[in-house]
C-alpha cells in the first residue's frame, strides 16, 4: 500500500505568497452596470452569454461599455427552471480584481462551485462534498486533510502509474496513426488517467472489477456531464442547446446506475483508502467514499481530460518550442527514469505548463460569495460589495492583463523562467489560488495543484524521449516522428 513518508512534489520550498497592494488608497465608486428588468435582464444576458454573442464577447462588450473590469451583469444558469438559482453578480475580470475570489477573509465557498447553481446532492450521495464547504465549517479541514494525506501517500506510485498508462495510451495512438494517417487520442487518454488515477487516489486496481475497468471513464464522462452542461456554452446547434441543454438541471436518475458501481468499487476495492478517511479523519463511510469518488471524477479526471489535450494543442505544430523542449529534455533528463525531483530541473517545459494554464486555463469562471462588506480593489478604483453578493471571475480575461503580464495576447513559452518569470507565478491563478501558494486546509486551493504541474512535466519529458516531435490538435495527433 501507499507509503506515508514518501517524498511529495511540495517538499521542495516554493515562492511565497504576494497579494496585491492594499486598495484603501484608491478612489472609491459605484459597481457599474446593471442587472436590467426583472426577468427580461436575465433572459437577455443568458442568451447573449451562451448563444448571439458567447462569453467571452459578452464580457468584452459590457467592460468596453462601462470601461471598467468590474461591473455588474447576470450570468447563466437562469430562468425558465432554475427558479431558485439568482443570476446577479459581480464580475471581475482583471487580475487585482480577481485574486480577491481566493481571499477566504472577504469571500466563503458554502456551495459556491458554480455560481448560484448547485447540481442535486444525489450525484454525491446526498452529501456535501469537500467541493461545497468552506473553510468554515468544520468539516472541511476534515475532508482537506484527507485528500492532502491520499496524495502524500501516492506520491511513490504516482510517477510509475502515470508513465506505465501513457505507455499503454502511445502504443494505441502509434498504431492508429500508423495505419489510418492520424489518432484521435481522446479515448485513449481517458482510460489510461482513469486506470492511473484510480490506483493513485482510491488505492484501487480497475482490473479487478471488469465493467469499471473498461467502462469507468465513461461513467465519469457522463456523471460530470449531467452536472455541467447547464453551465456550460456549446456553440453549436441553437436553439436546440438553450431549449434542451440549458433550461433545467438534468437528474441523477440517468447515471445512477454507473454511480452505484463506482460506489461499490471505491467502498471494496478502495476499502483501505475509505477505512483511513473513518479512522484518521473522523469521516463517515459514505463521506469518504462519495469525497474519493468526487476527488477521483470530477478534480482529477476531469480537471487532467481538460488540461492535458490543451497542453498537446499549444504544443500542436510549434516546431520552435518542440525542438527547444525537446533539447532540454535530452540534455538535463537523457534516457534517466522520469521523476517529480527530475522534471523539476526542467525550467523551460515548466514554463511552458504555466504558459499553457495561463492561456488555456482548464477552469475559465470561478466564484465566491461575499462574506461581509468590503472594499473590492482592481488596478484603479475600489468598489463597495455587499455581504452575500455573488462574485464572478473569467480566467481567460484576468490571465491576460496588460497590466500583469507583458504581451498577454501571445503564447510566450519562456515567459515563466528565471527570476522575473518566477515573480509572475504569484499571478497565475488556476488552482483556486496563485501558483506560488500552497494548499492548506484553510483555504479552498487545489490539493493536487503541484501534482498536475508536475505531471504535466512529466507527460511533456516522456513525449520528448520518446519522440522527436509529433503534429497534433486539442483532440487528434496527425504525426508523429520517432525520437532518432
Amino acid at each position: 500500500m501507499l507509503s506515508s513518508s514518501s517524498p511529495s512534489p511540495t517538499s521542495t520550498p516554493t515562492i511565497k505568497p504576494s497579494s496585491p497592494p492594499p486598495s484603501t488608497s484608491l478612489p472609491v465608486r459605484a459597481i457599474p452596470g446593471s442587472y436590467g428588468l426583472p426577468l427580461i435582464g436575465a433572459v437577455s444576458d443568458r442568451l447573449n452569454y451562451y448563444w448571439f454573442q458567447g462569453p467571452e464577447t459578452f464580457l468584452k462588450k459590457k467592460m468596453e461599455s462601462h470601461k471598467s473590469t468590474v461591473f455588474r451583469t447576470n450570468i447563466p444558469p437562469s430562468f425558465p427552471f432554475f427558479l431558485n438559482v439568482n443570476p446577479k453578480m459581480i464580475a471581475v475580470l482583471d487580475c487585482k480584481a480577481f485574486s480577491t475570489l481566493f481571499d477566504m477573509d472577504v469571500v466563503e465557498k458554502k456551495n459556491v462551485l458554480i455560481g448560484d447553481f448547485m447540481p442535486s446532492t444525489s450525484f454525491t450521495g446526498n452529501i456535501r462534498v469537500g467541493v461545497y464547504l468552506d473553510t468554515t465549517e468544520p468539516q472541511h479541514a476534515q475532508v482537506k486533510s484527507f485528500c492532502l494525506d491520499i496524495l502524500k501517500r501516492s506520491s511513490n506510485v504516482w510517477t510509475s502509474e502515470f508513465l506505465s498508462n501513457i505507455n499503454d495510451m502511445w502504443g494505441k495512438i502509434e498504431k492508429d496513426v500508423a495505419v489510418n494517417g492520424s489518432a484521435s487520442y481522446l479515448i485513449p487518454l481517458q482510460q489510461s488517467l482513469f486506470r492511473f488515477l484510480a490506483k493513485c487516489i482510491v488505492g484501487a486496481d480497475p482490473a479487478t472489477s471488469p465493467e469499471v475497468a473498461e467502462n469507468g471513464h465513461i461513467m465519469l464522462d457522463k456523471w460530470l456531464a449531467l452536472q455541467l452542461i447547464p453551465t456550460q456554452s456549446i456553440p453549436v446547434l441553437q436553439p436546440l442547446v438553450e431549449i434542451f441543454l440549458h433550461s433545467f438541471a438534468y437528474p441523477f436518475a440517468l447515471v445512477s446506475g454507473d454511480y452505484g458501481k463506482l460506489y461499490k468499487f471505491v467502498k471494496i476495492q478502495g476499502n483501505e483508502t475509505v477505512q483511513r478517511g473513518i479512522t484518521e479523519y473522523g469521516l463517515k463511510q459514505d463521506e469518504a467514499i462519495h469525497n474519493l469518488i468526487f476527488v477521483l471524477g470530477f478534480n482529477a479526471f476531469g480537471g487532467f481530460s481538460v488540461f492535458l489535450p490543451s497542453l498537446l494543442d499549444s504544443l500542436g505544430s510549434n516546431n520552435e518550442i518542440q525542438e527547444k523542449l525537446r533539447m532540454e529534455v535530452r540534455e538535463v533528463v537523457g534516457s534517466s527514469p522520469l521523476s517529480f525531483e527530475l522534471v523539476k530541473k526542467l525550467d523551460l517545459v515548466q514554463s511552458f505548463v504555466y504558459e499553457t494554464l495561463r492561456f488555456k486555463p482548464p477552469v475559465r469562471a470561478q466564484f465566491a460569495r461575499a462574506r461581509k462588506d468590503f472594499v473590492l480593489g482592481s488596478h484603479d478604483s475600489g468598489f463597495e460589495v455587499k455581504k452575500g453578493e455573488l462574485l464572478f471571475g473569467y480566467q481567460p480575461f484576468a490571465m491576460r492583463d496588460p497590466k500583469v503580464f507583458d504581451d498577454p495576447e501571445t503564447f510566450i513559452p519562456d515567459r515563466f523562467i528565471e527570476d522575473k518569470g518566477k515573480e509572475l507565478l504569484k499571478y497565475l491563478y488556476w488552482s483556486n489560488g496563485p501558483q506560488s501558494d500552497s494548499p492548506s486546509t484553510s483555504n479552498k486551493q487545489c490539493a493536487a495543484k503541484d501534482y498536475v504541474v508536475l505531471t504535466a512535466c512529466m507527460l511533456v519529458a516522456d513525449m520528448f524521449q520518446r519522440y522527436d516531435s509529433i503534429t497534433a490538435t486539442s483532440s487528434a495527433i496527425t504525426a508523429i516522428e520517432k525520437a532518432k
